[in-house]
């Protein structure tokens, strides 16, 4: 690429207007551009893969947040790995691998003053693969991480729960914990996934909320007869208020997500068993990735130990058809259709 302009086609996926509700196909618009080389002390980079967050739903929506809107008319936020094709930064080599903000597009042209902001960084490959840079030692392992070790403090023999307990978020919490010498219960969307969580990851039991309206609750007072002392929450509603009844004195619970919220046309309904806080001396506390950026190279280095050593398992669920296939691969995430951390494949 050695030309102002390439001959190369961009395509990309816009926010067309704030959805209402799950979003739908025609909230989205489809655009290509030509690829522009950088600038002094830029980078040009291919997109590969795409990671696909319950976080993207709350981008969508105007109002204020832990990060500003996606505006409508921008290209979809989006973390993903992708391969440096030209640069004029010395930190940046073509053919380095590199994680960072790149959108949902099939090429990102990051400027030099956008490089901190996107979070653009070097990845090594013989540390894990790509999707486990998007999985364990990317975003979601960081917020594994961040929020059972910084939030949560777990201790040995404590009982630790988690919701979306197959996830990306979940399944690391969940691996972690037992690492550092917990009992671990996850909650999870059928049999398959609640298999997969104890005899593949190692989990002490895991809850089958689709088993029946009492399944939780029933699941709690049998695998956690004790109270639950950590709480890792990634879905709210019901589950959350379930949780919240049987905590142990001095619990923590961790707000990381409430994917069973997101598409809600009406306004989100706040836990009606908050009063247990009290009663149990308990602790809420969010959870916001972004917070712990200093430290991302500490846990992801302690991490790809663990995956390298045998210890800690990742396991994602790949989408092939590229950027065109954003709109309906993003809806697996709200049926529960995934099974593991959710990646798009853009390009080989």
């Amino acid at each position: 690429m050695n030309s102002t302009t390439t001959s190369i086609t961009n395509h990309q996926v816009r926010l067309a207007k704030r959805p209402e509700g799950t979003p739908k196909r025609d909230d989205w618009s489809f655009t290509s551009e030509s690829v522009q080389q950088p600038a002094d002390g830029g980078v040009l980079v291919q997109t590969l893969s795409l990671s696909l967050d319950p976080a993207m739903r709350g981008w969508m929506n105007e109002g204020k947040s832990y990060i500003p809107p996606v505006e409508l008319g921008a290209v979809m936020r989006a973390g993903g790995i992708g391969r440096v094709v030209a640069s004029r930064n010395a930190a940046f080599a073509v053919g380095d691998m590199v994680y960072g903000t790149l959108g949902v597009q099939e090429y990102c042209l990051v400027a030099q003053e956008d490089i901190k902001r996107s979070g653009l960084t070097r990845v090594d490959l013989r540390a894990g693969t790509i999707g486990q840079w998007l999985n364990v030692l990317g975003m979601p392992g960081m917020t594994a991480y961040f929020g059972l070790m910084d939030v949560g403090l777990p201790k040995a023999g404590e009982t630790v729960v988690v919701s979306g307990a197959a996830g990306a978020v979940g399944q690391t919490v969940g691996q972690l914990a037992k690492i550092k010498g917990c009992r671990v219960v996850g909650i999870a969307g059928g049999q398959a996934k609640c298999d997969w969580v104890v005899k593949e990851l190692g989990f002490d039991a895991c809850i089958d909320y689709k088993a029946g309206p009492a399944a939780v609750r029933e699941g709690l007072k049998a695998h956690c007869p004790q109270g639950v002392d950590i709480y890792f929450d990634n879905v709210g509603g019901d589950i959350l208020d379930a949780v919240l009844a049987r905590l142990a004195r001095g619990a923590r619970i961790i707000i990381c997500g409430a994917i069973s919220q997101y598409n809600n046309t009406t306004p989100v309904q706040g836990p009606k068993n908050y009063l247990s806080l009290l009663v149990n001396r308990a602790r809420m506390q969010g959870i916001v990735v972004f917070d712990y950026a200093d430290r991302y190279h500490l846990a992801a280095a302690e991490m790809a130990g663990y995956l390298k050593d045998g210890r800690m398992k990742s396991r994602e669920d790949v989408v092939e058809g590229g950027v065109a296939a954003f709109p309906e691969a993003l809806l697996k995430l709200f049926t529960g259709e995934n099974f593991g951390k959710l990646v798009l494949k853009v390009a080989d």
